[in-house]
């Protein structure tokens, strides 16, 4: 995992949420219908707090937690900024796979909100949502995300250069077959693992959680150039854009070719 550290530690993981902000805007939505009221909170994998300040905000006992220190520091750093401080319960540097120090049926809620996608081998993910299932109340609300193989490869097919070695068609091939990619150009987009749509639910379901929905985070917005959604930003109309982008969210054609996507789930 040294090489997720290395990437995190250098990239605005925060900006990118503010640049590309429907991805957030989606989850949010979609996570404020289900979250409960009032409880405990674990966000696991929360980069640098984005969803946990929210959290927070909205009065929760939040408990924090990621893989990269760096990240771990400046979300403590900007739950002070912000206020926020007293919210939290704690801030952990931890793998996904082995949530050490936290307790059994702890929370009332729970994120993983990135693990998924970095974990390669099919036992680390596993292990990764038992931790998740274990952490979690009975009854409890998680949330879970993952990135589309479809996607990736309609991305490969349109941009063969930018993501090598997915410059070849048997590159592409055989990613098709495993989900797993590697970027070989130094210092860019860690390794990485795609799910199939078709495969999400039935993951979730042998490792003890009952589907409640399966979002596309970034509905077709991808699909939309700047110059496109300049058109819509001129006439007036990018909020009621936004708003049919959420609504398409819920759509399960537009799964396959939302880059990421939002499992929600009970803990059985």
């Amino acid at each position: 995992m040294e090489n997720v550290i290395d990437y995190y530690s250098r990239f605005d993981e925060w900006g990118r949420l503010d640049r590309e902000p429907l991805e957030f805007i989606i989850n949010w939505h979609y996570m404020k219908q289900y979250l409960p009221p009032h409880g405990h909170v674990l966000d696991n994998g929360a980069g640098p707090g984005k969803y946990s300040m929210e959290l927070a905000k909205l009065g929760f006992h939040v408990t924090l937690s990621d893989l990269t220190p760096r990240l771990v520091e400046m979300a403590k750093e900007k739950a002070a900024e912000l206020g926020l401080a007293e919210r939290f319960n704690g801030f952990h540097t931890l793998n996904a796979v082995r949530l050490e120090g936290l307790p059994a049926e702890a929370f009332d809620a729970s994120l993983m909100l990135g693990p998924l996608y970095h974990l390669q081998k099919e036992e680390e993910r596993i292990n990764a949502v038992k931790e998740l299932f274990r952490v979690t109340k009975k009854g409890g609300i998680i949330f879970a995300s993952f990135q589309s193989r479809m996607r990736m490869t309609v991305t490969s097919l349109q941009y063969p250069r930018h993501w090598k070695p997915h410059d070849t068609m048997d590159s592409i091939k055989a990613f098709r077959d495993t989900g797993v990619f590697n970027h070989v150009d130094q210092g860019r987009f860690t390794g990485a693992y795609y799910f199939n749509i078709h495969d999400i639910k039935p993951f979730m379901e042998c490792n003890g959680f009952e589907t409640v929905d399966l979002i596309g985070s970034s509905s077709i917005g991808g699909l939309i150039s700047h110059e496109q959604r300049q058109y819509w930003e001129e006439k007036g109309e990018s909020q009621q854009m936004t708003s049919l982008l959420i609504e398409l969210a819920k759509d399960p054609s537009v799964l396959g070719i939302s880059s990421h996507l939002l499992y929600i789930g009970r803990r059985i």
